[in-house]
């Protein structure tokens, strides 16, 4: 029997309740018919999709729409590319033109070099999206300081780099993302960084609600072997985070009783 979790075990982001909590990315492999067989294998139930990098409009060349299906998947426009406020919002405003839809992810890079996030330009940019009644899921730094501003302006999601986007190098600053968790009352997930189904485990065992990924499954040497084992690695952790771990010890401790030895 597939592996999942309880039913019951569900999350809710911007009024969607959701069972799957690993999302995934479009458009970063060798074609959509792969895409979508990893998302498949990924159980995911939303897909972001970067509207500035996919075809959703020429009927010539294959579409998106043809693969992900609009009733298996939930369609998350996403703002890759974006390097100004003025620039993310204007892309989001067209997406929800052509879908309707208010569900997003915003993010607002700083260069090309590193790819992280511009915090002062995103949370300028989220106030406005909020202010157009859009549902707005937030990639921004792993700072708990503006985690928190996110949250006051309105995020319906926080989601903090685990490392660069497309890096591959895990978790770098599992303090930080643990902090965000702890004080956040809306959904965390970890956005950018996942390597391999260990870093995505981590992420779920620190008490994140989801993560979310697209190179690491995309640049595997078998996307969809890989989609299926980070589809394990996000149930594992989150069974983990809910069982609670022993406490870290400096010293040993026998797993057997030493008294009444013969």
């Amino acid at each position: 029997m597939d592996a999942a979790l309880p039913s019951n075990d569900s999350w809710t982001v911007a009024g969607r309740t959701l069972t799957s909590r690993l999302i995934v990315g479009t458009g970063r492999m060798k074609d959509y018919a792969l895409n979508a067989a990893a998302a498949e294998a990924a159980g995911a139930e939303i897909v972001t999709v970067a509207l500035r990098r996919v075809n959703l409009s020429d009927p010539s060349q294959p579409m998106l729409v043809d693969y992900f299906k609009p009733d298996r998947f939930i369609y998350m426009p996403n703002t890759a590319g974006c390097f100004t406020g003025e620039e993310a919002v204007r892309t989001l405003r067209l997406a929800r033109e052509a879908d309707g839809g208010t569900l997003v992810k915003l993010e607002v890079l700083s260069d090309t070099k590193t790819l992280y996030p511009d915090m002062e330009e995103t949370l300028r940019a989220l106030k406005l999206l909020v202010a157009d009644g859009f549902d707005v899921m937030v990639y921004c730094t792993d700072d708990p300081v503006y985690a928190r501003k996110l949250e006051d302006a309105g995020a319906a999601a926080i989601m903090p780099l685990g490392a660069p986007i497309g890096s591959g190098l895990g978790l770098q600053n599992r303090v930080n993302i643990h902090l965000i968790v702890e004080q956040a009352k809306v959904p965390v997930l970890v956005d950018a960084g996942v390597g391999t189904a260990s870093d995505a485990a981590v992420a779920m065992e620190l008490g994140c609600d989801g993560v979310l990924m697209n190179t690491a499954i995309a640049e595997a040497r078998d996307p969809v072997r890989m989609a299926r084992a980070m589809k394990h690695a996000v149930i594992a952790g989150r069974e983990a985070y809910l069982a609670g771990r022993m406490p870290r010890r400096l010293y040993a401790e026998p797993s057997s009783p030493l008294s009444g030895l013969i």
